[in-house]
């Protein structure tokens, strides 16, 4: 009896032996292991039926039940099978964030600027809103922190607006884009008469060191005069024109001659001369058909926290 229990728990073994006494035993495995087993095989079969799975030639199987359902752009409704790029569009156009996206975009929609800035909760929503859209569309051109480039893209976060900086102003400017035009004037002076209207414009902002008192009132007479005609833009005052666009020459902002950054009187007389020369010629684009008025409405809030709107 006790042989028999003895030999029923010997364990058994494949029959392979190595150095005489080593032996392979022949352990099943575990019954739960091997359920688990065949029920990813089950899984993976059933996934490959479903979902998109195997290449097929310069295709691949599109999987069996699962459709999606989403708009594009224009509002058209185009059903396709899964992908992770269609679960993407159909999450972001019906997922529960969408939604409350949607729900926010209308109240913007609704509301006054006045009621937005006044609102903390509008006011959350649009500065978190407004930064990816800022990033997406603007910061290309403006920068990241929407400081702009001397001589190329305005800086946003100043208190210069050549083109106002009232709500509406902003929200003009984006929906409909601005045209920056100065002539260029290389043939119209001399180099002495060139050089004497940049000292002018330089005396303007306050910078007078190393400037020559009658080259400055030479350039104040050409600026001021029939000969250039400069104040028919720029204003008698030179603190420019909204309706123009024009900068203000006297508030020390220089936004396309880079002035700041010469090193010495000479190098900034250059730097507004060449400006003079060349005149400016650049264009925002018109954001209206590219962005929905709420996402403009957005936008218009978000800049002009940035740059101490009027």
């Amino acid at each position: 009896m006790k042989q028999s229990e003895h030999h029923k728990q010997a364990v058994q073994t494949t029959g392979h032996a190595w150095d005489g006494d080593i032996q392979e035993y022949n352990n099943p495995l575990p019954r739960w292991w091997v359920w688990t087993f065949f029920g990813t095989v089950v899984f993976a079969v059933v996934y490959w039926l479903i979902y998109p799975a195997w290449p097929v030639g310069k295709s691949y199987t599109k999987g069996l039940f699962n459709t999606i359902t989403f708009q594009t752009r224009d509002g058209q409704e185009v059903t396709t099978h899964w992908n992770t790029r269609s679960r993407f569009i159909a999450d972001m156009q019906r997922g529960e964030a969408a939604v409350k996206q949607r729900e926010y975009l209308e109240k913007i929609g609704q509301s006054s600027y006045q009621d937005i800035v006044n609102d903390p909760d509008k006011m959350g929503f649009v500065l978190s809103m407004s930064k990816v859209l800022f990033a997406d569309n603007c910061a290309a051109c403006h920068g990241a922190g929407a400081q702009g480039k001397i001589g190329l893209f305005p800086n946003l976060v100043d208190d210069d607006w050549l083109w106002g900086g009232t709500f509406e102003d902003i929200h003009q400017t984006i929906a409909n884009g601005r045209l920056g035009f100065m002539p260029p004037f290389r043939d119209t002076f001399s180099a002495e008469d060139l050089r004497a209207l940049a000292a002018f414009v330089l005396s303007l902002s306050g910078i007078t060191d190393g400037h020559d008192a009658a080259r400055v009132a030479r350039g104040r007479e050409i600026f001021t005069g029939e000969e250039g005609g400069c104040y028919y833009c720029h204003g008698k005052d030179a603190r420019g024109m909204k309706s123009q666009g024009s900068a203000n020459l006297t508030d020390k902002i220089w936004t396309v001659a880079d002035v700041p950054g010469a090193p010495t009187y000479e190098a900034k007389l250059q730097a507004v001369e060449e400006v003079i020369q060349n005149g400016i010629n650049r264009r925002m684009p018109a954001w209206k058909g590219r962005l929905s008025e709420e996402q403009i409405k957005l936008l218009t809030v978000y800049i002009h926290q940035l740059g101490g709107g009027q």
